[in-house]
């Protein structure tokens, strides 16, 4: 099999460390992760084909899930498929946890922050993975499923056109019905799902054991931007506008892959 990234330098393909510090070489939960997304998950796609070759691309999806698998299904399919590196932006409090950092890392996670995501995309010309709902994507309420929630002040745009690359929506669906929801919690003012997964398993284990529903996978088309890169400021209706048709992208293709199914559990 190809290594990932072809025509990257010698160092990115022989195990060792990049200056992310992503370990090259598959560890085992690479391994294990790829055999849940090919037999447990049975992950499909669709739509391969937008997603960029070569040079840089933000890649944006819906967010769900407790705790959410869809950085790993799209990270999975991506490098298995067109054998390009995928890299991951999570919140900085992962990185706080003890020895979670460093695995977060070594499997291409970074620190969601714009300087990280415009070094990736412009210098290194990365696949960089996002969602733009953030944590409001898995904590949202039962009534909320499978709507976006807002995609904050349109942030993610401005790191794409700064960069000077595209930005490639992909819709997931499935990934609500793995941990289904079955009342919702108010906790210090904040809505928290209170999951099927964590009635039969127990918190812990509820968190990380997903039931096998059907997972389907569908790129849009790229979305690509007029404005000059690595401008000092960008207009923030625009902005927001932009971001806002991607999000009614999203949820229409998440609409018209969900009237299309015949079953949770098989597609």
């Amino acid at each position: 099999m190809r290594p990932l990234d072809d025509d990257a330098p010698l160092s990115a393909r022989t195990g060792q460390i990049d200056r992310w510090g992503r370990d090259s070489a598959p560890g085992p939960f690479g391994g294990f992760f790829e055999t849940v997304c090919r037999s447990w998950f049975r992950v499909e796609w669709e739509g391969l084909e937008n997603v960029p070759t070569q040079g840089g691309a933000l890649l944006v999806s819906n967010h769900a899930g407790m705790i959410p698998v869809d950085g790993g299904i799209i990270q999975t399919g991506i490098e298995q498929e067109l054998r390009r590196s995928v890299y991951m932006l999570a919140h900085h409090g992962f990185f706080r946890i003890p020895f979670v950092g460093k695995v977060l890392n070594g499997i291409g996670t970074v620190v969601a922050h714009p300087d990280n995501a415009h070094r990736l995309l412009r210098e290194d010309g990365r696949l960089v993975l996002a969602f733009p709902e953030g944590e409001k994507g898995p904590v949202k309420p039962r009534s909320e499923r499978y709507r976006l929630q807002r995609f904050g002040r349109g942030g993610f745009v401005e790191t794409a056109i700064r960069a000077g690359v595209p930005i490639v929506p992909i819709a997931l669906m499935g990934t609500e019905d793995t941990t289904p929801v079955v009342a919702d919690l108010e906790i210090g003012g904040r809505n928290l799902p209170l999951t099927l997964n964590s009635l039969l398993f127990g918190p812990i284990l509820g968190a990380v054991a997903h039931f096998p529903a059907k997972i389907r996978a569908r790129v849009l088309p790229p979305v690509h931007f007029v404005e000059a890169p690595e401008q000092s400021s960008y207009s923030r209706s625009l902005l927001m506008k932009r971001a806002e048709e991607i999000r009614g992208d999203l949820q229409l293709a998440l609409y018209d892959m969900l009237a299309a199914r015949e079953s949770k559990w098989f597609g």
